[in-house]
């Protein structure tokens, strides 16, 4: 079977050595993760880890079921991508006597959405927020403009269904399961 981009979202308690506990999963089925990022959630002492991998439907499915297994996991969801808003942020650094008086180079970062960011010293720092696709044409039309640094962050991702992280923590606590379906919120 052929395999797609997926979104995998973990509900974790906040807690030192999980995110290490989760990569090896992915290490021992030697697995490559495109994109890695945890923040706080609205939930107070609540974790979100967002993954980005391509899988085959069986084998994101294996892997979510395990996840859930981790002490500390409150749950695990996987995503194909219509099922997800996300972005991404891309920081581009030039020399400012590249972008002074650079009218091609303003109006280009004006058409693709950026903004700058900082101009400090001798550096311009611009910043453009979207998918990856979009933050590395970007990257592409700006290479001729002798780029200094590039850096692009991992996928940040809410599901669009309509369930709230807060009633899903509740119902977890009430049930003596981790294995409860993001569908049903």
């Amino acid at each position: 079977m052929k395999q797609k981009e997926y979104t995998i979202s973990i509900l974790t308690e906040d807690k030192p050595g999980l995110l290490n506990k989760i990569t090896i999963i992915f290490n021992r089925r030697k697995i490559n993760i495109a994109s890695l990022n945890v923040s706080t959630t609205e939930v107070a002492g609540v974790s979100r880890y967002t993954l980005v991998v391509s899988l085959t439907p069986e084998e994101v499915k294996k892997i979510v079921k395990q996840i859930r297994k981790v002490v500390d996991v409150l749950g695990s969801f996987y995503y194909q991508e219509n099922e997800v808003y996300y972005r991404e942020i891309a920081l581009y650094k030039f020399s400012v006597d590249m972008y002074k008086n650079n009218k091609e180079l303003e109006q280009l970062i004006r058409n693709h959405g950026a903004k700058v960011m900082a101009i400090e010293g001798d550096q311009v720092v611009i910043e453009k927020t979207g998918s990856k696709q979009e933050t590395h044409e970007l990257y592409d039309a700006l290479q001729p403009f002798d780029l200094m640094e590039f850096v692009r962050s991992g996928r940040i991702a809410l599901s669009k269904s309509k369930r709230r992280t807060e009633a899903f923590i509740r119902e977890l606590e009430t049930s003596n399961s981790n294995a409860l379906s993001i569908k049903e919120f």
